[in-house]
């Protein structure tokens, strides 16, 4: 009986990841299979180098709750805004909420 390998493996050299293939009977569609399949790894390769990127540039991430807050604005009973890290503080929290942030940044 002959028989005739119509298996495919293909290897992409710069990344190392190689496709193996031999779903079909043509060695020519097993190759087309094999090389959607390399394009579709190196895509998600791609995107979670990507990821990955964008998570060393941005950092730890802080959980915004109590105690995680920059500045306390107190709008009733009585009026304040108090800065957490300068412990700046001010009563015209209109001024503040209008723009006047001035005494914040010093």
């Amino acid at each position: 009986v002959n028989k005739v390998e119509t298996a495919v493996r293909l290897r992409h050299l710069p990344s190392g990841i190689t496709i193996r293939c031999e779903q079909e009977r043509s060695q020519l569609r097993n190759r087309e299979l094999a090389m959607q399949m390399l394009k579709a790894k190196l895509a998600v390769a791609l995107r979670e180098q990507r990821v990955s990127e964008l998570e060393a540039i941005r950092g730890e991430l802080v959980q915004a709750g109590w105690g995680a807050q920059i500045r306390s604005y107190v709008l009733a009973p009585y009026k304040m805004v108090k800065d957490l890290r300068t412990q700046y503080e001010t009563s015209q929290p209109q001024d503040v909420l209008d723009g006047g942030l001035d005494g914040f940044i010093d």
